[in-house]
């Protein structure tokens, strides 16, 4: 916990294009699903977790979260997920101060990312913080200040604002270097053979 009141935002509305489609977190990476695994890291981190999802939400009754569909259709991508996000704390849960977004085909994010966001967006007196490793930006594992949600729905919904990157460049953002130790830490599963991987490295216990 950061000191601050965060809701966690996991982000389960993708497509899986390259995965050949389905729901992506589902898919069992060791015991768990991506999802579990997600779920596991993010909840020491936050007051509460949230998902956020595209389609049927009784696909998701056995994981016991608050769902939050997106209110943009057909696939809007992360964006809009995290303004439907934001909409849902602000309506169900005001005294969330800043949303954490997870993307939930990252099983090995820090279990501290949270807290160093956080740290960094008050040193830097910024809005949102975002992760790096390797010299390269992760806009999905970002905090977010809830004072940005009204203009976040106006860029969303009025302008059609869909690249994370793109809207974070209006405002002061902070950014963290997450070490890469062996693993990157935010290694992402997009196809197949990111899954294999995954699997190695558990099995050679690289990683938890």
């Amino acid at each position: 916990m950061c000191g601050a009141k965060v809701g966690g935002l996991l982000l389960a509305g993708g497509k899986s294009r390259r995965m050949g489609g389905g729901v992506k977190c589902f898919l069992e990476l060791g015991d768990k699903t991506l999802l579990a695994r997600t779920i596991t890291r993010a909840r020491p981190q936050t007051d509460s977790l949230l998902l956020s999802i595209n389609g049927n939400p009784s696909r998701f009754d056995s994981y016991g979260l608050a769902i939050a569909p997106d209110i943009v259709p057909d696939h809007a991508g992360p964006l809009a997920g995290i303004l439907s996000g934001m909409e849902w704390f602000a309506e169900n849960n005001p005294d969330i101060e800043f949303i954490a977004s997870f993307a939930t085909d990252a099983p090995f994010f820090p279990g501290d990312i949270v807290a160093r966001l956080h740290k960094a967006m008050v040193a830097e007196n910024a809005v949102l913080a975002c992760a790096m490793s390797n010299g390269r930006t992760h806009p999905v594992f970002a905090l977010w200040s809830q004072s940005l949600r009204k203009q976040l729905r106006h860029a969303v919904i009025e302008e059609e604002a869909r690249k994370i990157d793109a809207w974070t460049a209006n405002f002061p953002l902070a950014t963290v270097e997450f070490e890469v130790a062996g693993v990157d830490p935010f290694f992402n599963i997009n196809r197949p053979d990111d899954l294999e991987e995954a699997k190695a490295l558990i099995a050679e216990g690289g990683v938890m």
